[in-house]
């Protein structure tokens, strides 16, 4: 596979997550735990039959279970808070503030031997952040409400969550991209009897409402995994990196057009604000 297809089929899952706030909004009123549980089975049994018909069983064998461990909590870690951010907060403006991780990727990979932070990590650390902020207190307007607070608060550590896992993962080694059916399914297998143990039962309702959880477990929560796999270990993952700072802003555009979130100059100030703070940081990135 040539590095310029790799780049492309992991700029697929830039595409897919663009999707997840629509989704996820769609699956409603279906728990974190139990929408975890039930997209990760889709996804993970997918992967495994995907790994069946390419001989690639025999690798997962060579897998040390530490990565297995790893991976598992990272995945089961920021979908649960993910799911919970939207179902305690607007879509959009969770969304937004979950989609910091871009940028935190770069502010962490400092703390990697071999790297640095430049001036420009900073101020576009500053200026994301205050997009963020401007989605909190609602740019000063009516529309701030305190009981949001939770919803924001767990937007802000599935961001934490995601960036630490795709830092850290540079330092496990190299995992073959079917270890991540083995993620899935263990993050499905956890999911299950928490749900069952802290949840109320409650299925996707009707039919728009199991399309987009299994449209979930099809592509945000299940494809996009396996493609950026592909992208970030055989394609440019400088230019993957940079890609997905769009993820925020196609997300947002996404929930506008379908309704579900209402143009602002609020929200439009901050999408930009989080997506030029994080390209400011990705331009000090490429200067090293």
């Amino acid at each position: 596979m040539t590095r310029i297809r790799a780049t492309a089929i992991g700029f697929v899952a830039v595409l897919l997550w663009a999707l997840l706030a629509l989704l996820t909004v769609g699956s409603s009123p279906t728990p974190p735990l139990l929408l975890n549980a039930i997209c990760f089975t889709i996804g993970g049994t997918l992967g495994l039959i995907w790994t069946a018909a390419t001989g690639g069983l025999g690798q997962l064998r060579g897998v040390r279970w530490q990565v297995y461990v790893f991976g598992t909590l990272g995945l089961f870690g920021y979908h649960a808070l993910y799911f919970s951010a939207l179902r305690l907060a607007p879509a959009a403006e969770a969304g937004l503030i979950a989609y910091l991780w871009p940028l935190l990727i770069v502010l962490f990979s400092g703390l990697l031997p071999g790297e640095q932070l430049r001036r420009d990590h900073f101020l576009g650390a500053l200026v994301a952040f205050a997009g963020a902020a401007l989605i909190i207190t609602g740019g000063g307007g009516p529309g701030f409400s305190t009981a949001y607070l939770p919803g924001y608060g767990l937007a802000l550590l599935c961001a934490l969550t995601w960036s630490g896992y795709s830092v850290l993962s540079r330092r496990i080694g190299d995992a073959p991209t079917s270890s991540v059916a083995v993620f899935c399914l263990a993050t499905a297998a956890a999911s299950w009897p928490l749900h069952f143990a802290f949840e109320i039962t409650s299925w996707p309702q009707g039919a728009i409402g199991w399309a987009a959880t299994i449209g979930l477990g099809l592509g945000p929560v299940g494809l996009a995994f396996f493609v950026w796999d592909i992208g970030v270990k055989r394609g440019d993952i400088q230019l993957l990196g940079t890609s997905s700072y769009a993820a925020p802003l196609l997300s947002t555009l996404v929930l506008v057009l379908t309704g579900i979130a209402a143009p602002s100059w609020t929200l439009g100030l901050a999408a930009i604000l989080i997506t030029g703070g994080a390209l400011l940081a990705a331009r000090a990135s490429f200067a090293n």
